[in-house]
């Protein structure tokens, strides 16, 4: 054709452009086959696995285990690792411990580490653990949460501490009080007032002594070494007797009542101990002419019986702000008051503890100025029958259950 372009022509280069295209089409679709076959056996030949004994060993941990593999990807992590913050996803996230795995992979030589983790929402958690090589590709990483082993750590060394700085005065009271009755041979007057403090402070060494026994003794593995079916009667009868003499001394009217024949399984002489304890802190803490009543009573709480064990006093009463640190140890309220009266501030700790053990709780009322209601309340492990309420004819007693319903909520202290 003249002036034109040959139609065949355009059918010809068409064909052959379309040819070419797709020649080119199917070998870059063949070459990126060939790259991705390459590099997942690339992935393939480069992926951690884990030997089965050492995954078995991981499942078995109480600790955190991590086994990381050699780009600082997580092959295998416990639920603990998890729990404590350590792993997230597929990453090792706490950034001490990546760069702690790092080190170790340069050299290939353990580490141990010993980090507090800041968490949300909490308080720290105190982390100890170990960064070793597992192969010659993948790191194992250990970590345990010692948060509650230092805590002990910490209480135990401020209880020595306590505890000496208690013991010195009385005994250096006793050293002092020695030396001075020596001095004083000639006079027979100054050898028996200084021989009646030297047996008050003799006294007060001895009961510290013993309730520092009791306290540890109370904090073993099993405290309750001696349980039996125990009379509440008999345990109040116990705990009045212990301080009758005191109460008389200090012209404090001291009455037992509330529901009788009542029965616990547990430690009488624990309980009694912590009854006890709760008395002479009423007596110690009233002025002359005061009340001071123990009762008890069984209540239904849901489907479970309780017993409360009572101590009301109308004495000096005890701060909102310092109801919840009387049951530490060695603290009290009124330091001067305490010392005169022989007390070591273990008193409460002791009952706290007792109770504890016995599957309760203690709780308490106060007003400054009004009085105290300590209230020990443990389950009733018992089908003997209660006997009833004292009649109107029986035992006026200052009750301390309705002494306590005045309105105000008594203050749980769990053990």
């Amino acid at each position: 054709m003249i002036g034109g372009v040959n139609p065949s022509l355009d059918v010809v280069i068409g064909v052959v452009v379309g040819f070419l295209l797709g020649v080119l089409f199917m070998w870059v679709r063949q070459r990126s086959r060939q790259a991705e076959e390459e590099r997942t056996r690339a992935l393939a030949a480069a992926r951690v696995t884990v030997r089965p004994e050492v995954s078995r060993v991981l499942n078995l941990l109480r600790s955190g285990g991590v086994v990381v593999g050699p780009h600082d990807e997580v092959v295998q992590s416990t639920a603990q690792a998890r729990t404590l913050g350590v792993v997230r996803g597929s990453r090792v996230v706490v950034p001490e411990v990546l760069a702690l795995i790092r080190d170790v992979r340069q050299d290939g030589h353990p580490r141990n580490m010993e980090l507090d983790l800041k968490r949300e929402g909490s308080t720290s958690l105190h982390l100890m653990g170990r960064v070793a090589p597992l192969d010659d590709r993948s790191l194992l990483v250990l970590v345990e949460d010692r948060t509650a082993a230092r805590r002990v750590d910490e209480t135990r060394r401020d209880f020595v501490a306590n505890v000496s700085h208690e013991l010195k005065t009385p005994i250096g009271a006793v050293s002092l009080l020695a030396e001075t009755l020596e001095d004083a041979a000639d006079s027979p007057e100054d050898v028996r007032r200084f021989a009646r403090r030297l047996q008050i402070e003799g006294r007060r060494l001895t009961d510290l002594v013993r309730q520092i026994i009791d306290l540890s003794r109370l904090q073993s593995d099993d405290p309750l070494l001696a349980q039996k079916d125990v009379s509440i009667d008999e345990v109040i009868r116990m705990a009045v007797d212990r301080n009758r003499v005191d109460a008389d001394d200090r012209d404090v009217v001291l009455t037992a009542g509330g529901r009788g024949g009542l029965h616990v399984i547990g430690d009488e002489a624990q309980l009694a101990t912590a009854v006890s304890n709760l008395v002479e802190n009423a007596i110690m803490y009233s002025e002359r002419g005061a009340r001071v009543a123990v009762a008890a009573r069984s209540l239904v709480l849901g489907e479970e019986e309780f017993v409360d064990i009572s101590v009301s006093d109308n004495g000096i009463g005890i701060p909102e702000e310092e109801v919840q640190r009387i049951f530490e140890r060695f603290y009290r309220v009124d330091y001067a008051r305490s010392r005169d009266n022989g007390g070591t501030g273990l008193g409460l700790s002791i009952v706290k503890h007792i109770a504890a053990a016995h599957g309760g709780y203690v709780h308490v009322w106060s007003k400054p100025g009004q009085g105290s209601t300590f209230t020990v309340r443990i389950p009733q492990h018992s089908t003997r029958e209660a006997a009833p309420e004292p009649g109107a004819g029986g035992t006026t007693t200052y009750d301390p259950v309705a002494d306590a319903a005045r309105g105000d909520h008594p203050q749980e202290v769990a053990g």
